[in-house]
């Protein structure tokens, strides 16, 4: 049997963990209720249960996770640092060994990172593998997903931008969720705003990796538009939401089709998919 290298051990534990599939929550996700009179006594007593966890007087009993669906990325964690899943992790682990492998130049980007889970694992692939020379781009707009406009008509009626409690997590939190790990340093280089108005002036050369997570047609279609042409030939171009998401699929399958690209989709699980430059 062959024994796995101290690397690989590390970067396999780290996935675990990001995902939280090696110690599922313990506190399931909570969602404050609209404030109406019969609400009333949960808004009073958050502040109750606030000291009461404080000092340790309050108990919480494990949640009950099913670990195919987190493996999977079907559910929204309440603690872990990515919702991407172990599969997806696992692809990811996959392509940044491929790069270096083959000397593909160029940094890594994520472009939508919710709480930074992926972008960590960039940063930790790197160290673990020991390549001093690439970074690792978090480009969000730590605000949540935008509000659709004029530019894309195909993300009429898309309501993400409504998912504020969820999806918006600040940069400073992301930046905590790097320190806790031990990755934060300058050679994880922030992005922050819409993407419209970010990609196109950011100051990337070359790209080995582009992860796009960005759920909506415009914002998809922004990181492609801005960001493809910077992908080195042998580059890996990785879309999260295009199984589940159609305003995803269909800007993918339109950017796709505008670049001639014939590269095969490659299916990671029920969602994601990339392909190889």
């Amino acid at each position: 049997m062959a024994t796995a290298e101290p690397a690989d051990l590390y970067l396999d534990l780290m996935k675990k963990c990001l995902t939280r599939y090696i110690f599922p929550e313990i506190l399931q996700p909570v969602r404050r209720p609209p404030l109406t009179p019969r609400n009333l006594g949960w808004f009073v007593n958050v502040p109750f249960i606030a000291l009461l966890k404080k000092r340790g007087l309050l108990v919480y009993q494990q949640a009950n996770v099913d670990l195919q669906r987190r493996s999977e990325g079907k559910d929204w964690p309440a603690d872990a640092e990515t919702m991407i899943g172990l599969k997806r992790m696992d692809s990811l682990h996959a392509c940044i060994r491929a790069v270096l492998h083959d000397g593909v130049p160029g940094d890594f980007i994520e472009t939508g990172v919710w709480r930074g889970g992926a972008c960590i694992f960039m940063r930790a692939a790197l160290e673990a593998y020991r390549d001093p020379s690439r970074q690792v781009w978090v480009a969000d707009s730590f605000e949540g997903l935008p509000k659709p406009d004029s530019r894309y008509p195909q993300d009429a009626g898309d309501h993400h931008w409504k998912k504020k409690d969820v999806l918006a997590v600040s940069l400073q939190d992301v930046q905590s969720n790097f320190k806790r790990y031990g990755l934060l340093d300058d050679r994880v280089r922030f992005v922050k705003g819409w993407f419209k108005d970010t990609l196109p002036a950011a100051p990337i050369d070359k790209l080995a990796i582009l992860r796009v997570d960005g759920d909506m047609y415009s914002s998809t279609m922004d990181s492609l538009s801005n960001l493809y042409s910077k992908v080195s030939p042998g580059g890996y171009v990785i879309i999260d939401d295009y199984g589940e998401i159609e305003s995803c699929r269909k800007a993918v399958e339109d950017f796709r089709r505008a670049q001639e690209i014939s590269a095969p989709l490659t299916a990671i699980d029920a969602s994601g998919v990339y392909w190889r430059k």
